[in-house]
């Protein structure tokens, strides 16, 4: 489709419509005014030889002393001209038109073939016609009737009142599109919503048939995932406390089991991996976030969620502002960075440093975790960002369910922002979060502070 042309329904069908009406006006009025011609013709036929017989009558009939103030009354009077012809006469024809056509051959019919016409005679512009006062005598005279009673009158009130029916029609044919176009955006804004993993509010099931059976189908829909989804948040609930018990006490019995202690350590380093695991598919499972969105101290949650990878031994640099304020959910956004680390460190290893950065750029906060590990190709970008995906790569050689990214793409979509995965110069990978920023949150930010570590200067 052309890039000029509209892209929703309600114009692209308004304009389907409105070229459809405009078309059949134009062929109608075609088709009357082609019909119309030739009974017009007739009537404008007759009033012309009507003219010249009286004409012609007249000056026979009249004193040839009073010829001269004859015609001056009918030039005066009428608006009809007569004068004699001579051979020397320059004339211009009238235009080749059907109606035209039409015309001249009634009037010969009643007048003879050898009537001529034109319309002009030497400088004066009308409606010209040449009769004889004798159809034997061979001197001819030149009769103008005003052209106004030869033009087709009123036309330009037949144009108004056609544009006006025009705009009427159209008028209701954008009605009749969007009374279809309303439910369907309606129905778009609850399918965005149902698309973020809320439940929207019931859509009206009322309208034309198709509609309303379209809305209830949808309704049902909706209800049936939000049953769904509360099914599913109590089979984790479930999941969480039926499986990570026994992984709780299968850790304790291996700790006390008096095996070697290189053996123990890799079985603990197992279990450790499957409560992860669970934890990650905890974290997926639970969908939209229920905490409420309110203003976050962006550098105190990342040097809060660094700390503990700080007293691991983790080389984390921190490069953070003073304060940078955002809306969000802290769970959320806290589940979220701490993914990227873990990934990052999983990934490039935790013996190379790991750098952290926040800052504000384009009116919104950004976090970004920059590693030194293999990265990530430029053509699996996309496709990373699904869930249980792994890359057959660099980046498959470690554990994993392939949720890591999935859940931060599914956070950062709840609070309208961005994640970006881009290769780090050197190598390695930078993830960044956008988190959009208020029109007051953006003046609360303080210059940066450069920290080597896990301390802020």
């Amino acid at each position: 489709m052309p890039g000029w042309l509209p892209r929703t329904l309600l114009w692209q069908t308004f304009l389907l419509v409105a070229l459809l009406l405009t078309l059949a006006l134009a062929a109608w009025s075609q088709i009357f005014r082609y019909f119309e011609e030739a009974p017009r013709a007739r009537d404008l036929a007759q009033m012309v030889v009507s003219v010249v017989n009286l004409t012609r009558t007249a000056l026979i009939n009249a004193d040839s002393a009073r010829r001269r103030e004859l015609l001056i009354e009918l030039a005066a009077l009428e608006g009809i001209r007569v004068y004699p012809a001579e051979a020397s006469d320059e004339i211009q024809p009238l235009p080749d038109s059907r109606p035209m056509r039409l015309l001249i051959a009634e009037v010969r019919r009643s007048l003879g073939e050898h009537t001529r016409f034109a319309s002009r005679w030497k400088t004066l512009d009308g409606f010209w016609i040449s009769f004889r006062l004798d159809p034997d005598d061979r001197d001819e005279y030149w009769a103008m009737v005003p052209p106004d009673r030869i033009e087709k009158p009123h036309a330009l009130e037949w144009l108004s009142w056609g544009g006006a029916a025009l705009l009427a029609a159209l008028l209701g044919a954008y009605l009749i599109v969007s009374r279809i176009g309303a439910p369907l955006r309606q129905m778009a804004r609850a399918a965005r919503v149902v698309g973020s993993g809320q439940t929207p509010q019931a859509l009206p099931e009322t309208g034309p048939q198709e509609i309303a059976v379209v809305a209830r189908a949808f309704n049902q829909m909706a209800g049936d995932l939000a049953r769904t989804d509360a099914d599913r948040a109590l089979i984790l609930a479930g999941v969480s406390h039926d499986l990570r018990t026994p992984l709780a006490r299968l850790r304790l019995g291996v700790e006390m089991s008096g095996a070697p202690e290189d053996e123990v350590t890799a079985m603990v380093t197992d279990i450790e991996e499957m409560d992860r695991i669970i934890g990650q598919f905890l974290d997926f499972g639970r969908g939209a976030p229920q905490e409420p969105p309110q203003a976050i101290d962006l550098t105190a949650l990342v040097a809060d969620l660094a700390e503990p990878y700080r007293l691991r031994g983790v080389a984390l640099n921190l490069s953070l502002p003073d304060q940078l304020e955002a809306p969000g959910r802290s769970l959320s956004l806290r589940r979220a960075l701490a993914n990227l680390i873990d990934n990052a460190l999983r990934y490039a290893g935790e013996d190379k440093p790991l750098d952290v950065t926040l800052f504000e750029e384009g009116g919104a906060a950004c976090i970004e975790v920059a590693d030194r590990g293999p990265g990530i190709p430029e053509d699996q970008v996309e496709r990373m960002r699904h869930p249980f995906t792994r890359l057959e790569g660099a980046r498959s050689n470690t554990k994993g369910a392939g949720l890591g990214l999935a859940i931060v793409e599914r956070v950062i979509r709840a609070h309208e922002g961005r994640l970006d995965l881009l290769p780090r110069e050197g190598g390695g990978l930078r993830a960044i979060l956008r988190i959009p920023l208020t029109s007051s949150s953006s003046s609360r930010v303080r210059m940066p502070a450069v920290t080597a570590g896990a301390h802020r200067a």
